[in-house]
């Protein structure tokens, strides 16, 4: 369908072609074209053509799934590498040079890249940015303005599709499958890195940044160990090719082995984990737990004796007056998170127990029928709480004789010390046992209105509604032996 001629046409028609409305029909006869046959049945074709990463991959269309550029840097450069080895001796000089290189390329990453540019954990002078930058660009792990916006947005949709290395789809892809295959643009999220944006350095490494890949990342170690000690394909080979290998793995297991072994003392609604094992692989970022919990501290590692080179780097580089404005969360903040997180390990272990049932479930009862509910079963009544005690008199520790002397009375100063002082287990044992309250009951009465206005009652609420006391806060302890005795005592 196509637009008429101008002078053909009225106004509605006018502001139909200006809307789009010709255009727009215009596209849909061709899209109803190529999903149709000549002879109108159902073709194959479709107009709206699926990305490759949501269709499987087969033995044909493999090639297709793969970002041939990243798999290019982090896989067959590497494999190259590996099988050039068996030909290259590996002098003294050159390990030590692979491996300080190494270091220093990794701390490129994690001191740069993650807590200078990616969470701005602290400030750096230009010297020290312009450092950390050519030693970025020698990790090999893209540009500080693609990585950095990549790890704000992992931060940003942990755990969901959004997620760029989701570690909810497996080890594997959150630790190299998101690079070596391509991902559903529909699933890229957008985050705030207007301040990169606005940094030249940022923004120089970015425009340029495969000339600084290749002169970091394998020019310069195999100039070092050429000109330093004559092993200039030494240098090529370790320094360059496997140091690169050793790096990827290293920092990739941030966003893979970090989520998937250790602990979560401050929070267990998402993967990150800390692991002292992660942490010497990562150079000091397996305390990943703390980090998705407080990402702008410098710290990864709070205790004086826990692996974080990366944390001792900038506070060395703060003392030479390189690095400044070095962010920490308050303790207070910190030792919250790791309460919060013990109560609520708690809570669910508590919650697992036998507690009672809560008081103010319990149906209430005049002391006549509890009186005579006790010529047929074994009810005692302590501090206005009945407790059904038949099962239990014959594995009475103090004896038989002494439970029944209290059946159908009021045991609570006899309980709480007027024969015996019970112990914290005989109260929580006891509190299994109840199955009503005394109307009128002082004790009780009075800890029920307490808990309705909220006052003094140090309660834990279970998942499914019930009340634990605490240790020595049952309703059927008694402060004082001789308190607290119902107004019903026998």
């Amino acid at each position: 369908m196509s637009a008429p001629p101008l002078d053909q046409v009225d106004l509605d028609e006018v502001n139909a072609i200006a809307s789009g409305v010709y255009v727009n029909e215009k596209n849909r006869i061709k899209s109803a074209i190529l999903v149709s046959g000549s002879n109108g049945k159902v073709d194959e074709v479709k107009a709206k053509k699926k990305h490759i990463s949501e269709l499987p991959m087969t033995f044909s269309n493999w090639p297709q799934h793969v970002n041939w550029l990243n798999a290019t840097i982090v896989a067959i450069i590497p494999l190259i590498g590996i099988c050039l080895t068996p030909f290259t001796p590996l002098s003294l000089k050159t390990a030590i040079w692979a491996f300080t290189y190494y270091f220093l390329t990794g701390l490129g990453i994690t001191a740069g890249y993650h807590r200078l540019w990616a969470h701005r954990a602290y400030s750096a002078a230009l010297p020290l940015r312009v450092f950390l930058a050519f030693l970025g660009s020698g990790a090999a792990e893209g540009s500080i303005k693609w990585w950095s916006n990549g790890h704000r947005t992992h931060h940003r949709f942990t755990d969901t599709d959004k997620d760029p290395y989701n570690a909810r789809r497996g080890f594997m892809f959150s630790h190299m499958g998101w690079m070596v295959f391509k991902q559903n643009p529909k699933l890229k999220a957008r985050t705030d890195i207007s301040d990169l944006n606005e940094d030249p350095l940022i923004r120089f490494q970015h425009r340029h940044y495969m000339p600084m890949l290749l002169l970091a990342s394998f020019v310069f170690p195999t100039l070092v160990a050429g000109f330093g000690w004559g092993d200039f394909k030494g240098g090529f080979v370790y320094a360059g090719i496997l140091r690169m290998l050793v790096v990827h793995q290293s920092t990739f297991c941030v966003n893979s082995l970090a989520h998937w072994i250790g602990e979560q003392p401050f929070d267990d609604r998402r993967s990150p984990r800390d692991h002292v094992v992660t942490a010497f692989a990562t150079l000091g970022e397996g305390y990943h737990n703390f980090h998705h919990e407080f990402p702008s501290d410098y710290r990864n590692a709070l205790k004086w004796y826990q692996y974080d080179p990366t944390k001792v780097f900038i506070w060395i580089m703060s003392k030479f007056g390189l690095a400044y404005n070095l962010q920490r969360f308050s303790q207070n903040a910190i030792e919250q998170g790791l309460v919060q997180q013990k109560q609520k390990k708690l809570d669910k272990w508590r919650s697992r127990l036998n507690w009672g049932v809560p008081i103010e479930q319990l149906p209430v009862i005049e002391f006549d029928e509890f009186k005579e509910q006790s010529k047929t079963r074994g009810l005692v009544l302590i501090s206005g709480i009945v407790h059904d005690v038949t099962d239990f008199v014959e594995n009475h520790p103090g004896g038989r004789a002494l439970i029944k002397s209290a059946i159908g009375k009021d045991g609570t100063a006899v309980f709480n010390g007027g024969v015996y002082l019970h112990s914290n287990a005989a109260h929580n044992m006891l509190a299994t046992m109840r199955v009503s309250v005394i109307r009128g009951g002082c004790e009780v009465e009075v800890w029920k209105q307490a808990q309705a206005e909220k006052k003094d009652v140090n309660l834990v609420s279970d998942s499914i509604g019930g009340k634990i006391n605490r240790a020595g806060e049952q309703a059927t302890r008694s402060n004082d032996s001789g308190a607290g005795v119902s107004a019903h005592a026998a």
